[in-house]
């Protein structure tokens, strides 16, 4: 029941709370950002408008408004809003909440919101005593996760609930917030004005995460000294820098965004763009990104994409191998910097890859083929019956026509060279030297 102290002792822990969380909108016209997900005529919107959401799992990176949304939900709703953290929780908390739901649900016919947040962190049993609750709707879940949930959420509780995925917020909509941040009565109440350049760090700075671009906002209010409404203080870019002296981007290393780097990084030097793939590779290094993984990913995309349009780079990709070993970082960065612009510079064949795959599938599908006869080991009684194996050396060129691929294949069936680099002179050279020339 709502009494005077309770108002009075809410006003406080929100007056006193960080700026991030003093400034959480309380409905979904407060709510900036996210159009895809809860704007006009989404199936999101629409279900909170008319309190008919089903559950639901919030997906997307830090700061992006899983939480939020969770909170603009529960002052909507006219259901019960419970919360239990998956960090602390237990088998035995879910068990109460769901037994209190249903209590709820059968003497006061009310319904009951669960939120769960980094739901990811529950174990499979965790996320299993959730099952029963959900499918009988004794509950409505909202799990919130910063990891894919197709890989970390039991697939039977995702099929009783809808993925909404929210996206790393644009420039306008976190200028948005810390402009409004600055002049609202929970935020710095217009004791503050913030130049240009400032407001561009602190957007730069934030990267798409709005807590990030609030916090950034609240330490640059404290670097800047006291204002008032009346005599604002200005904050500048000196006072944002102060608050965050080193700008560092967020990288999860066994999520998503670990994944979406190493691939953009692999494209890029598949792509021979040696100004991307330093870019990416400077945002693993600055994560902390295990050097011999970044090396290894090198290691394959010099025979995966190089091969032999340029042999001497898998002996590059090896030796910057041996470097992140042996010498570790930082000095190593140099060494995987050298060995990532010359695979982007490198002529590239994939030929190899191909090549093997293709003669993998052959032997996988295809019929069983016999060792021709003048190929087979000579060392077994009645080997002299097998016909003459011809020496490539006694010949002039070191080769001379002769059936070396079983019976059924012919030559080209696997191996296709690239027009590019060494493999491209190499094959114009065998052919030369095929033809006597």
């Amino acid at each position: 029941m709502e009494t005077l102290f309770s108002n009075i002792e809410r006003y406080q822990r929100k007056v006193n709370a960080p700026l991030a969380v003093r400034m959480r909108p309380q409905t979904l016209d407060g709510y900036v950002g996210q159009e895809k997900a809860v704007g006009k005529d989404s199936w999101l919107r629409r279900a909170i408008e008319h309190d008919t959401l089903s559950s639901v799992i919030l997906y997307g990176p830090a700061g992006t408004g899983k939480t939020t949304l969770a909170r603009i939900i529960a002052n909507t709703t006219h259901a019960e809003f419970v919360e239990v953290s998956a960090v602390t929780g237990t088998v035995k908390d879910l068990r109460r909440e769901t037994e209190a739901a249903e209590s709820r649900l059968l003497n006061m016919g009310r319904r009951t919101i669960l939120f769960v947040d980094e739901i990811h962190r529950f174990n499979r049993s965790q996320q299993d005593a959730l099952l029963h609750a959900v499918e009988d709707r004794i509950v409505v879940l909202i799990g919130a996760t910063t990891e894919n949930p197709y890989f970390e959420v039991n697939s039977a509780l995702l099929s009783r609930s809808r993925v909404v995925e929210l996206q790393p917020l644009d420039d306008e909509a976190i200028t948005c917030l810390v402009q409004r941040a600055l002049g609202d009565e929970y935020g710095l109440k217009g004791a503050f004005t913030l130049d240009d350049d400032a407001l561009h760090e602190i957007v730069t700075l934030a990267g798409g995460d709005a807590r990030a671009a609030l916090t950034s906002l609240e330490l640059a209010s404290q670097m800047a000294g006291e204002g008032t409404p009346e005599a604002p203080v200005a904050i500048h870019v000196e006072h944002v820098r102060e608050a965050n002296p080193r700008h560092g981007l967020t990288y999860d290393k066994s999520g998503d965004m670990h994944y979406d780097i190493i691939s953009a990084f692999i494209k890029s030097m598949r792509g021979s763009d040696p100004d991307a793939a330093l870019y990416w590779l400077a945002r693993m290094i600055d994560a902390g990104e295990d050097p011999k993984f970044i090396a290894r990913r090198i290691f394959i995309l010099a025979s995966e994409d190089i091969g032999n349009a340029d042999p001497q780079a898998l002996l590059i990709a090896e030796a910057a191998f041996k470097a992140t070993e042996v010498i570790g970082y930082p000095e190593c960065r140099i060494n995987l910097a050298q060995a990532v612009i010359y695979m982007c510079l490198a002529p590239k064949s994939n030929a190899a890859e191909a090549g093997i795959d293709a003669a993998l599938e052959e032997v996988r599908t295809g019929p069983r083929r016999e060792v021709p006869n003048h190929l087979r080991d000579r060392h077994r009684p009645g080997s002299d019956e097998y016909g003459a194996y011809l020496y490539p050396h006694n010949y002039p060129a070191g080769w001379v026509e002769q059936q070396y691929l079983p019976d059924g294949l012919e030559r080209g069936a696997f191996y296709h060279p690239g027009p590019r680099g060494w493999e491209a002179w190499r094959t114009e050279a065998t052919g030369r030297d095929r033809a006597g020339e």
